[in-house]
């Protein structure tokens, strides 16, 4: 596999991703809805055209609308359900077709169970667009297009590093520190998440593409839970100063989602992964992160 399609290269995860194939030796295309050469998965024709010019070995499909709290609704399935399906039929109508292809989806897709871990044999119960988006593009997939391509699932739980935007929550916390901020008003606190460095997640990815996984959903994560005021608790310790945390009811979600923790046995199963990043050291390094704002 010497050429792989990566959509979604220019956003957060993509970027490393990028980077790592690259360092790895391979040639990537991307596919992404900005850039010199513009392509909206939403555009079925568009889509094959990138798709047909590409000629991948491999893909990693990325591109989605992935902030919950995103305004538009209706984007999530658009966006999310149906351009990956016409990225796949436009993968299907290749003379060649991919040896590998892993789609993202969302440990959101678990929803609230009353269940402290998480694996791949609990039932998914979203609560809001975005995991109902994702859920639904498993379900095509499983239904539709397990049987005809090499196809991977990855069900990536939070997981955050530099660079990362400041809309989503790890790097709001770490950004009111390097400002010395006085107070950060925050929604729902009693909240726990398994908590991922980026690079960990692209490792997975990486192990994933050169495996021979295939027809398989699997878990990306860390299986630690961390509470949400334990997070400022370390960076109260990295920073050197403490910051008065405020409740902001206009920030807090009436489906919130109160754990999220995901069980990581099958994918250590699966492939062979090197020892992950510790939590506070992602967060220190963001804390220490050139400021690209």
């Amino acid at each position: 596999m010497r050429t792989v399609l990566l959509t979604g290269g220019a956003g957060f995860t993509g970027q490393y991703l990028r980077k790592a194939l690259e360092a790895r030796g391979y040639s990537v295309a991307s596919l992404q809805v900005e850039g010199p050469n513009p392509c909206d998965l939403t555009d079925r024709a568009a889509t094959e055209s990138a798709v047909r010019d590409a000629r991948p070995d491999a893909v990693i499909h990325l591109a989605a609308v992935s902030f919950v709290g995103h305004d538009n609704p209706e984007e999530f399935y658009r966006v999310n359900v149906l351009g990956t399906l016409n990225l796949l039929q436009a993968l299907a109508g290749l003379d060649r077709p991919p040896q590998r292809v892993l789609l993202a989806s969302s440990g959101n897709v678990y929803g609230t169970p009353d269940i402290e871990v998480l694996d791949e044999s609990v039932c998914p119960a979203p609560v809001n667009h975005y995991a109902n988006s994702k859920l639904a593009m498993e379900h095509m997939v499983r239904a539709n297009w397990f049987s005809r391509m090499p196809i991977v699932i990855t069900r990536p739980f939070n997981y955050t590093g530099p660079g990362q935007a400041k809309q989503f929550l790890i790097p709001k916390i770490v950004q009111h520190f390097r400002d010395r901020a006085a107070f950060i008003e925050l929604g729902n606190l009693d909240v726990f998440r398994d908590f991922s460095d980026v690079d960990d997640v692209v490792a997975a990815y990486m192990a994933l593409l050169e495996s021979d996984v295939r027809a398989e959903i699997v878990n990306i994560c860390s299986g630690q839970g961390i509470a949400l005021l334990d997070v400022v608790r370390i960076m109260n310790e990295l920073a050197g100063c403490e910051i008065e945390v405020r409740v902001n009811p206009e920030f807090v979600r009436q489906n919130e989602v109160p754990r999220l923790v995901g069980s990581n046995a099958k994918l250590h199963r699966l492939v062979k992964l090197p020892p992950s990043r510790p939590f506070a050291e992602t967060l220190k390094r963001m804390y220490e992160a050139p400021d690209e704002s």
